[in-house]
């Protein structure tokens, strides 16, 4: 199916499936060739299990050809970043110091709700060591590469799922984002990614670094973001944090008429560097939302860059969880990685206690904003995609990934739902997105605002349909 067929979306395979013109079978074993043909050169799979898929999706066909579906995307395959703890499957984390021959017998929040809705898990996508960085690449899986450059990178930390959706590996995927983890590599690899509402998906068990830590769906539509998150968002009594049910279902409500609507377009949001041809791109899609009925103006959110504050709360989580890791193994993890257990450990409790309070500030500061705006619009990155192995692009004087991902951890910070969305190409044919950002709890018009970007500049949800990259 995979080679000669186009990709479909989660959604027009769950419609093949009832049809009975596709079976959850011969849709797996299709993924599962992709990984063999594709996985080799891009690495975006740190596990893949043809068995266990396997057998789940003849437990799915058997479902449907009963008529007794027991989820909205039952027999769709999809992928888990490692991560999240699943059942079965060890969970490295990208890590060479985690031990592999512990027992793996508990499913985190987000993998038991998927193994509940049916859905096929094909295994585990590549993240960063610890997922630390905006890029992907690990002592443990090597460097993995952008869809549409293999000599790029995807982006990170959840660049194994995001070039798993993009090339056919798995039509979902879900990945972390603490710092734009989702956000980044739906960018530079032109699919979906959503950061919900922080607490909106339970987390098992809880992150070290703390309320900067959401999970979020991948996908190359929004309608399957938007079933994939009524499977994810159920409370789950491990995380003390999770939020209550929401009060409908995403899949209706991402159909929401937003015409009218109030919103803020910030295309540097007063201080960040932006490529001009990513500025070229987002201008012409917020023009095109102009031009639909949204009421666009353009002002910044009044903020100065927390990229200090955000620096604190980050290493010292991270320096928390590698204290727990085993003798020796600050010899044995990512060099830059290191070098933040290092930094972390020259924090105060008082310096965190200061860069939490500048959390909340800001996270009041961008409520008083939504009094006045509906939503905010941005360029999700401000660069694009750059060789791969590298934490900065080379020659650009950066020393540090938070310096070129200014726009996304700002709102891991006030934990407000945010979402990507493709926005076009550059000349060298790469993906740029645009960054759609609600208050907090407003994941339902999030949604419907990234659905009416869908329909009035569509985008390729088959990579093969989308222009081919300068090589």
């Amino acid at each position: 199916m995979r080679s000669t067929e186009p990709l479909l979306t989660a959604s027009e395979l769950v419609a093949a499936y009832s049809s009975g013109e596709l079976s959850p079978v011969e849709v797996t074993r299709g993924a599962l060739e992709t990984i063999e043909k594709l996985d080799p050169e891009y690495k975006a799979y740190t596990l893949a299990d043809p068995e266990v898929a396997l057998d789940q999706a003849r437990h799915s066909e058997e479902r449907w050809r009963e008529g007794n579906p027991i989820g909205w995307l039952d027999g769709v395959p999809a992928s888990i970043k490692d991560m999240f703890l699943t059942q079965g499957w060890p969970t490295l984390r990208g890590s060479l110091c985690i031990d592999r021959d512990q027992p793996w017998d508990v499913d985190s929040p987000v993998s038991a709700r998927m193994r509940e809705n049916g859905l096929v898990l094909l295994g585990k996508t590549t993240t960063p060591e610890l997922g630390w960085k905006a890029v992907t690449d690990c002592p443990l899986d090597g460097v993995t590469r952008n869809p549409y450059d293999p000599s790029l990178t995807p982006g990170g930390s959840s660049g194994g799922s995001a070039v798993a959706v993009a090339t056919g590996m798995g039509e979902l995927s879900v990945g972390t984002d603490g710092g734009g983890s989702v956000r980044i590599p739906a960018s530079f690899c032109g699919i979906v990614g959503f950061k919900p509402t922080g607490g909106r998906i339970p987390l098992y068990p809880a992150s070290p670094f703390g309320p900067l830590a959401h999970a979020g769906p991948m996908a190359r539509s929004v309608d399957d973001i938007a079933l994939f998150l009524d499977v994810l968002a159920t409370p789950d009594h491990r995380d003390p944090a999770a939020l209550p049910p929401p009060p409908g279902t995403y899949r209706e409500a991402v159909r929401r008429d937003v015409r009218g609507l109030r919103a803020a377009f910030s295309l540097d949001l007063g201080y960040v560097d932006v490529d001009p041809e990513v500025a070229q791109l987002v201008v012409s899609v917020v023009a095109a939302l102009t031009e639909a009925g949204v009421h666009v103006e353009e002002t910044d959110p009044g903020f100065t860059d927390p990229i200090d504050a955000f620096g604190v709360l980050w290493s010292t989580g991270a320096a928390k969880w590698l204290d727990t890791f085993p003798p020796g193994s600050a010899e044995r993890v990512d060099p830059g990685l290191a070098q933040v257990w290092r930094q972390g450990h020259t924090y105060s409790a008082s310096d965190y206690l200061e860069a939490s309070a500048e959390r909340a500030a800001l996270g009041i500061h961008m409520g008083e904003f939504h009094t006045r705006h509906d939503i905010l619009l941005t360029p999700s990155v401000g660069i694009q995609p750059f060789e791969a192995g590298h934490d900065v692009p080379p020659g650009s004087g950066l020393d540090s990934w938070m310096q070129w991902a200014r726009f996304s951890y700002p709102f891991n910070m006030t934990q407000q739902p945010a979402i990507s969305v493709p926005a076009g190409f550059t000349s060298r044919g790469l993906p740029v997105g645009l960054q759609i950002v609600g208050p907090r709890h407003s994941d339902d018009l999030v949604l419907a605002v990234a659905k009416l970007v869908e329909e009035i500049r569509p985008w390729p949800t088959d990579r093969r349909a989308a222009p081919k990259a300068a090589r």
